[in-house]
């Protein structure tokens, strides 16, 4: 597996994704947000019309297996957000998400202080551990938990953000998750 960053909110990348295989799919065409993806193939050194100013789902790059896009925050010139992260669907499962995530929180820790994310479920929230994100205590507006790294009390607050999970109404593979889940610490961290 291979990443890397398209560019930043200010180069205005573009992204288009087959919606039937990504989520958010149509985030990604949005130009006010950079992008990250993570694919398998030729590098991209080597390739010889890359970066165009769109990806097409049927062009040479139709080997991207993720995505992630991040902003600078508006309040905090210290903080970078990852706003949508997506893999393809046939691949989900793999820790690609949680691997690009890492890779794109490497990049943006070049710049910023911290790295946060809003997910909304446990999941998710699972998978950003793995990538080195921990709880901070705090939700958004939209019941979404909200992540950060570095995150010194990473396996401190581990369990209190799957707790805000357990109340709440779960799928049945989200529930039985949680179960697994109880009274454990967070994962192991896994690199890009």
């Amino acid at each position: 597996m291979q990443y890397a960053v398209l560019g930043g909110p200010d180069d205005g990348p573009t992204l288009r994704l087959d919606w039937r295989a990504f989520s958010y799919a149509g985030k990604f065409v949005m130009s006010n947000t950079g992008k990250a993806i993570a694919f398998e193939g030729a590098p991209l050194a080597e390739r010889t019309n890359w970066p165009p100013a769109a990806r097409d789902a049927d062009d040479p790059v139709a080997d991207i297996v993720g995505a992630v896009s991040f902003n600078d925050d508006r309040t905090d010139s210290g903080t970078a957000w990852l706003r949508y992260v997506t893999v393809r669907e046939d691949r989900r499962g793999d820790s690609i998400g949680a691997r690009l995530c890492a890779f794109a929180a490497d990049h943006l820790l070049a710049d910023h202080e911290r790295v946060k994310i809003a997910v909304n479920n446990p999941l998710a929230y699972e998978a950003l551990h793995k990538a080195g994100f921990g709880f901070t205590g705090e939700e958004t507006g939209i019941a979404e938990l909200v992540l950060e790294r570095p995150c010194a009390d990473r396996a401190a607050r581990y369990q209190d953000g799957l707790d805000v999970y357990r109340e709440r109404d779960l799928s049945e593979e989200e529930a039985a998750f949680l179960d697994r889940k109880a009274g454990s610490g967070p994962p192991a961290r896994i690199d890009s």
